[in-house]
């Protein structure tokens, strides 16, 4: 059975945050605010969790999950050898609308899909999502939508896609933005622009020049 709780109350909130991370840290799933939509989110080092998002969502291993964490230092735990314009981009941009994507740690033990070697990750600007964070350490996170649905700006509209496959909902509020976050590529010499959205390619080469677009 789901719970939702209102996090503008503070004591809901605080309870909410609770029940959130202990549900993570049973394996089970959580819907929370972000920035841009609300998310679905799983801890990131079990690959039975993420297994169980991919599914609520219906949606294939071919899809890997982004990962979301709560400070740049989240960034270093996941990504080893991160090259300069990748500070600069993390030092402009987070908390906020960029992922990025990078090679994860050889010697990290999870299984996000088919990645390839890499992890998408990205700090967002949300106070209950960071709080979920810190609690809870990086999860695995994509949208909160059955698989060609709209992305919910709303917690209601998530709940009434994933229902019970849902344990605990965090209701915020509808979110600042409906934009999804732009996705740079930095696997390789100079970052790549995959996906535009709430940072502009021009906002994007003030800090990096030589951006490409794929």
């Amino acid at each position: 059975m789901s719970r939702r709780f209102d996090c503008s109350d503070s004591f809901e909130r605080a309870r909410g945050l609770r029940e959130a991370g202990s549900a993570v840290r049973r394996g089970e799933l959580v819907v929370l605010p972000t920035d841009t939509v609300y998310g679905v989110g799983a801890d990131a080092f079990s690959p039975d969790a993420v297994a169980r998002l991919l599914d609520a969502k219906g949606r294939g291993r071919q899809m890997p999950s982004p990962v979301l964490v709560a400070s740049p230092q989240g960034l270093d735990l996941l990504v080893d050898d991160l090259p300069p314009h990748a500070r600069d981009l993390v030092d402009a941009f987070w908390p906020g609308g960029l992922t990025l994507v990078a090679r994860h740690k050889p010697s990290l033990e999870w299984d996000l899909g088919e990645t390839n070697g890499t992890v998408a990750v990205r700090m967002p600007a949300h106070p209950v999502a960071l709080d979920l964070l810190a609690e809870t350490g990086p999860l695995a996170v994509s949208s909160a939508n059955l698989t060609g649905h709209p992305s919910p700006q709303d917690c209601g509209a998530a709940q009434g896609m994933l229902t019970d496959s849902v344990a605990v909902y965090l209701d915020a509020g509808p979110t600042p933005a409906a934009v999804p976050s732009s996705i740079v590529d930095i696997t390789g010499t100079a970052p790549v622009l995959l996906r535009a959205g709430a940072i502009s390619a021009d906002q994007l080469r003030k800090v990096v020049p030589d951006l490409t677009e794929r």
